[in-house]
C-alpha cells in the first residue's frame, strides 16, 4: 500500500531509512481515525432512523447498567492511545539520536536562502550533497527568524532557531535529487527559501568533495579564526592562560561555577563565544568578552571544528627523555 502510495503524485517518495516508519505510522492514524469516525457516524445514522419521531421503536431502558460495556469503551481506547504513544515516542527518539558514524554538516539559514557548510570546506547555498546509506546530522541556526528545514522525501523536519542550534538527521537510502523547503512563514520571500538535496553515491560524493576543494577545511578556518580574534592569548594548552585550556574539550564534561556540569558539544562552545557569562567554568572569572558581533554564525562553525580538532596534549612519563 505503501509503496503504491509513493508513486501517487502528491505523495513523496520514500528516500530515507525512517520514511517508511513515519509513513506506516501515518497510515496507522488515517485507519484508526477513519475507523472511529465511521463506526460514531453510523450509529448516529442507524439511532436517528431507529429511534426517530413517530417510529415504533421500544425506548424502555431495561438495563441502566452494563458494566462490560462500559469497561470496553475504557480499556479498547485506552490500549489504542497507549500502542500510538509508544510507537509515536519510539519514533521519534529514533528520529532525534543520530548514529555515533554520522556526518555532521552546519546549516546556516538566513532571509531568504540556505548556507550549507561541510568540516571538508565545501560551501553551498540553497544546495546540499550528501552520499547514499550514510547518516547525515544537521547542525542548524538561523541568522534572523525562525525558519523551518524540510525535505518531503526523507520526511524529516526540523526549525531552525535563532541563537541557538537545533540538529535532525537523515540516511538517504535512494540515489536522486529532492526538494528542499522552508516550512515556517519567515518573511515575504519564504516561497522562495526553497533548495535541491543531491544524493549521490559515496565515489561521486569523494569525487564532488575533490572538486570543490578550493576551500579550506573548516578546521583550518577556524584555527586562522582563533588567531585573529586573540582567542589563543587566554586559552592555552595545559591551562596556562586567564581561560581554561580547549585541548580535549570537545565532548568532555565541563564543571561551572554554580556547581552543575554541562556537556561540550556545538551549543555549549556558541554560547560560550556569544554569550560567555553565561556559563562561567569553575576556577576562572567572568573576563571574557562577547564576540556576537564580530562573529558570524558560519565563522562559529569554523571555530567549533576546530576546537574538535584539539586533542588533549601527551603526558609524557617521568624518567623518559624529553
Amino acid at each position: 500500500m505503501i509503496s503504491l502510495l509513493s508513486n501517487f503524485p502528491l505523495f513523496p517518495v520514500e528516500a530515507s531509512r525512517g520514511a517508511g516508519q513515519i509513513d506506516a505510522l501515518y497510515f496507522a492514524l488515517v485507519i484508526i481515525a477513519t475507523f472511529f469516525t465511521a463506526l460514531i457516524f453510523i450509529t448516529i445514522a442507524v439511532f436517528a432512523i431507529r429511534y426517530r419521531k413517530g417510529s415504533k421503536a421500544n425506548r424502555v431502558l431495561h438495563h441502566p447498567d452494563n458494566l462490560k460495556l462500559e469497561i470496553a469503551w475504557t480499556v479498547i481506547p485506552l490500549i489504542i492511545s497507549a500502542g500510538i504513544f509508544i510507537w509515536s515516542a519510539k519514533l521519534y527518539f529514533n528520529e532525534h539520536v543520530p548514529p555515533a558514524n554520522s556526518i555532521q554538516i552546519y546549516v546556516v539559514a538566513k532571509q531568504w536562502m540556505w548556507k550549507i557548510e561541510h568540516p571538508e570546506g565545501n560551501r553551498e547555498i540553497n544546495e546540499l550533497h550528501v552520499p547514499v546509506g550514510t547518516p547525515v546530522e544537521l547542525i542548524m541556526t538561523s541568522q534572523d527568524v525562525i525558519h523551518s528545514f524540510y525535505v518531503p522525501a526523507f520526511r524529516v523536519k526540523q526549525d531552525v532557531l535563532p541563537d541557538r542550534y537545533t540538529t535532525e538527521w537523515f540516511q538517504p537510502t535512494k540515489v536522486g535529487k529532492y526538494h528542499l523547503f522552508c516550512a515556517e512563514y519567515c518573511g515575504t520571500g519564504h516561497a522562495s527559501m526553497t533548495g535541491t538535496v543531491y544524493v549521490m553515491t559515496p565515489a561521486d560524493y569523494q569525487q564532488w568533495l575533490a572538486g570543490k576543494s578550493a576551500e579550506a577545511p573548516l578546521s583550518s578556518t577556524g584555527e586562522v579564526l582563533f588567531q585573529q580574534f586573540g582567542c589563543v592569548t587566554c586559552h592555552q594548552e595545559n591551562d596556562m592562560g586567564r581561560g581554561p585550556s580547549l585541548y580535549g574539550l570537545y565532548g568532555s564534561t565541563v564543571q561551572l561555577q554554580d556547581g552543575s556540569r554541562v556537556l561540550a558539544d556545538q551549543s555549549y562552545i556558541r554560547n560560550s563565544i556569544y554569550d560567555p557569562g553565561g556559563q562561567v567554568v569553575k576556577g576562572y572569572r567572568a573576563i571574557m568578552p562577547t564576540f556576537k558581533q564580530q562573529i558570524q554564525p558560519d565563522q562559529v562553525a569554523s571555530l567549533i571544528e576546530y576546537i574538535k580538532s584539539l586533542r588533549p596534549p601527551t603526558k609524557v612519563a617521568k624518567g623518559t627523555n624529553q
